[in-house]
């Protein structure tokens, strides 16, 4: 067994009872509810409707809140933009969800209804798709086994977007990219970097074929944070990684006409 083979198996052993992949804690979010009303063509500041999706993150395990991770964080720092009067969020985050499991959730009638309705779609999702691999191939890991399932997850991940685009063409999508939770452990093996690296310049590639498109890189913001960033898990983050996830995603959408591109 190779090296990023003993990482991976302590590391899944330490979250034996923790698991990211099981599906039984399915808790689905609502922030708040959407007001129906037509704004007046004319009325400014305007309101926003966004719809969050995807996994842990965005379920926001590891919130001591429970308000949903860094949802409370970007809806008050929407709200601070002179152009923005109300940014509503509906949350569909569920634990565990890896793409496959999101692709079937986006056809549940009240996710897609939302999705039509809304002015943009954020999603966090493939940090289960990379653990599942780590699971399944303890015994012979290899960046090659990654490649190979990177492809695939491409084509998910396609599907996804093209799903969400058959919904609500108008929707800007932002998809909030992977970092590396071990790298308080594991800091030395730099294959896991790569790994992450490499996933995230897979979904950029994906989302370049579409328009209205944003793509937030965060693994840069726990790379040098130690366990100061993270949950009791480890792995997650806590309410201190949420905000600066928050912060991020505000930074990148603030910026110029950003917003304006992604929902006109």
């Amino acid at each position: 067994m190779n090296k990023l083979a003993y990482f991976m198996l302590a590391f899944v052993l330490l979250l034996s009872g923790c698991s990211l992949e099981e599906a039984a804690e399915h808790v689905t979010r609502e922030v708040s509810l959407w007001d129906k009303d037509d704004p007046n063509e004319h009325f400014i500041p305007k309101n926003l409707k966004i719809v969050s999706i995807g996994d842990s993150l965005t379920q926001g395990v590891g919130d001591s809140t429970k308000s949903g991770g860094y949802v409370p964080y970007l809806e008050n720092q929407l709200e601070s933009m002179d152009g923005i009067n109300n940014a509503q969020f509906h949350n569909y985050g569920v634990r565990g969800n890896r793409t496959d499991q999101l692709l079937k959730r986006l056809k549940e009638a009240k996710v897609k209804k939302s999705v039509e309705e809304a002015d943009m779609v954020m999603i966090t999702i493939g940090g289960n798709d990379v653990m599942k691999i780590f699971r399944e191939n303890l015994s012979h890991l290899s960046l090659e086994v990654f490649q190979d399932e990177k492809s695939l997850y491409q084509e998910r991940l396609n599907e996804i977007l093209k799903t969400i685009k058959s919904y609500n063409p108008d929707a800007g999508i932002v998809l909030v990219g992977l970092y590396n939770p071990f790298n308080t452990w594991f800091s030395e093996i730099e294959e896991v970097n790569q790994i992450i690296l490499n996933w995230n310049s897979a979904s950029e590639q994906v989302l370049s074929g579409y328009d209205k498109t944003m793509f937030i890189k965060i693994d840069d913001l726990f790379i040098d944070s130690g366990d100061t960033l993270l949950y009791e898990d480890y792995f997650h983050p806590n309410d201190e990684g949420y905000k600066l996830i928050a912060d991020r995603m505000f930074m990148s959408l603030s910026q110029g006409e950003t917003i304006a591109r992604l929902t006109d």
